[in-house]
């Protein structure tokens, strides 16, 4: 051999051995902790971002790091249950890619002793038309069950009441509540050097004139519920707040009510414009695809609501649009003239993340990017990271619009992507990162 070319393979090797043992010291700190606490990861929250977690760590987490501690109180699909009714806004076919996107879901759908089962009933459906939620709930529970028979996943029925960390840790602190002492003043505690919430959100409501009674939107969004807590009987008012996929909902609920069963029932549309936001189809992507209305919405508000037609539809018989665009001084207006003549409003106006168990003292700033959290100084807080409603990936289209990426493929896509470099953070990183910036609110 050529005495340069024995000095180059002698250097390349050297730094080799080198990197080969900067690694290994790095996974040897990640490894005696995790023999440690024997806790590798704890995922908070079994909606379908919650159910997508733990699929994915399953798949990525180094089996050194341990098991994967999973909190919920009922581990009953997250708030999906309360929405069964709803016709979903996601084709058929993308159900199933969520089911059958990692290795954990696959091996529980073939191991799976009942067929029919909730993944084989959305398989035999049209993959490219959407459906009701209740058979994406049955699908998430189904899942459910098969991850809690996995020997890495320890589920846990309860809530986190508190999470708490130091910047010279490793590690995340968690007190929660267990199910089965909810009454007493017992906790049980945790330690994790990773945590993910996946807690969730809640429809947004805002201060109305006089208070009106509130229908609250999971009642409205449920026909066979809304139908029953209307009086058939009399002549009734409701205030509907909104132009977004949920109002529109509620509106065709209310329309059909009207028309059949509670024929005194009349709707007021409290709405910024009289047009709407549809999801269209381009060449390989879809322009509003998080914002624009889709499937039965998209079809029942070009029909009945768009423009013109509110005045000759069907749904134009019983529903009154009052103007609430402009400024926000006559949306004020508006409502307050209004909403007092309404004998219930319901306010479908969005959905707010649910609180995060963290000290009061403390604010998270979440990176829509990369899934993690930082403080107020945009410090990393390094092992905590987030994903679901509350916490979505913001996406940019070919035409520069930038939307909240929400819904169950969607966060299994953003999941896959982000998932690994949460664990190459957490586990083959010895110090925190120090650089400030990139931090998101």
């Amino acid at each position: 051999m050529h005495p340069l070319t024995r000095r180059s393979y002698s250097l390349a090797g050297r730094a080799a051995e080198r990197a080969s043992k900067f690694r290994q010291g790095h996974i040897g700190v990640a490894v005696v902790f995790a023999r440690r606490h024997h806790v590798g990861a704890v995922v908070v929250g079994a909606g379908p971002a919650g159910i997508a977690t733990v699929g994915t760590l399953l798949e990525t987490l180094p089996r050194y790091a341990g098991r994967i501690v999973w909190i919920d109180p009922k581990f009953d699909a997250g708030k999906i249950a309360r929405y069964s009714e709803v016709p979903s806004n996601t084709k058929a076919g993308l159900f199933l890619d969520y089911a059958h996107a990692v290795e954990p879901f696959r091996a529980i759908c073939a191991s799976a002793k009942h067929r029919p089962n909730p993944v084989t009933t959305i398989a035999d459906m049209p993959q490219h038309e959407t459906c009701s939620l209740s058979y994406a709930g049955d699908m998430l529970r189904f899942l459910t069950r098969g991850l809690h028979q996995h020997e890495r996943v320890e589920p846990r029925l309860g809530y986190l009441k508190t999470t708490n960390w130091d910047a010279a840790s490793p590690t995340l602190r968690l007190a929660y509540q267990p199910a089965q002492k909810l009454l007493a003043a017992e906790e049980g505690s945790l330690a994790s050097p990773m945590v993910v919430f996946c807690t969730g959100s809640s429809p947004r409501t805002i201060a109305l004139p006089s208070n009106p009674p509130l229908l609250p939107l999971e009642t409205a969004l449920t026909p066979s519920l809304l139908g029953a807590t209307l009086d058939r009987t009399r002549n009734l008012q409701v205030g509907v707040i909104g132009s977004s996929h949920s109002a529109v909902l509620v509106l065709m609920n209310l329309a059909r009510l009207a028309q059949s069963t509670h024929p005194h029932l009349r709707v007021r549309w409290f709405s910024r414009s009289p047009t709407f936001k549809y999801a269209e189809q381009r060449d390989g992507w879809t322009l509003y695809d998080n914002t624009g209305l889709k499937g039965i919405a998209a079809h029942f508000a070009r029909a009945e609501l768009e423009g013109d037609r509110l005045a000759t539809s069907d749904a134009g018989k019983v529903v009154q649009r009052i103007d609430c665009g402009g400024s926000a001084e006559a949306e004020k207006q508006a409502l307050g003239a209004w909403a007092p003549r309404c004998d219930y409003v319901v306010q479908a106006i969005g959905f707010d993340a649910d609180p995060v168990p963290v000290d009061n003292s403390v604010k998270l700033v979440f990176d829509h990017e990369t899934g993690a959290f930082g403080d107020s100084t945009g410090m990393p807080v390094r092992g905590l990271f987030g994903a679901g409603i509350a916490f979505p990936e913001r996406t940019t289209d070919p035409v520069g619009n930038t939307e909240h990426a929400v819904g169950f493929w969607k966060f299994m896509r953003f999941l896959k992507r982000v998932v690994p470099q949460w664990v190459e953070d957490v586990y083959h990183v010895e110090e925190p990162r120090r650089q400030a910036g990139g931090v998101s609110t």
